[in-house]
């Protein structure tokens, strides 16, 4: 059920996101609509720990990274794909967003920072790079790729 759940909320979520522009106005668009304190938002960030136990999210694990792919794109949320990670006090692996991202932030335990933000959505503009990192805590991290689109660098 949980995932029927989550590709629906996404769905509502990713419907309102097609086609419009990866900048600051997205961001605040998604902190307003959606933020910590909505119940879309804390919807979101349960169902993320019960895919997480029931195991139909973030299935595979690398360099103390759980992660996988909830949605391909063009499916069910529109051109985008959906992952979700889980990262405690890590350093991912460098990569380019090369159509952008679209991110949401759910602490799990302390007060993790991702890329020194707290919870909450974001937006990397297409061409931004980064080594995703987590400090103070524990977090899962859903993100949006239009197209699926990402370049990992090997950096």
């Amino acid at each position: 059920m949980s995932e029927t759940q989550f590709t629906e909320l996404m769905e509502t979520i990713a419907t309102q996101l097609s086609g419009k522009p990866l900048d600051a106005a997205l961001e605040d668009f998604l902190n307003k609509k959606y933020g910590v304190d909505s119940v879309e938002f804390q919807q979101l960030s349960q169902l993320c720990i019960e895919g997480e136990a029931e195991g139909w999210l973030m299935s595979r694990e690398a360099g103390g990274v759980k992660y996988g792919r909830a949605v391909k794109p063009d499916t069910t949320a529109k051109e985008f794909s959906i992952d979700v990670v889980r990262m405690k006090d890590v350093k991912g692996p460098h990569h380019i967003h090369t159509t952008g991202e679209i991110g949401a932030i759910m602490p799990l335990e302390g007060t993790p920072l991702f890329d020194g933000r707290g919870a909450g959505w974001y937006v990397y503009k297409p061409g931004s790079d980064h080594h995703p990192t987590v400090s103070g805590g524990d977090a899962h991290v859903l993100y949006l790729l239009p197209n699926g689109s990402i370049e990992f660098t090997g950096k």
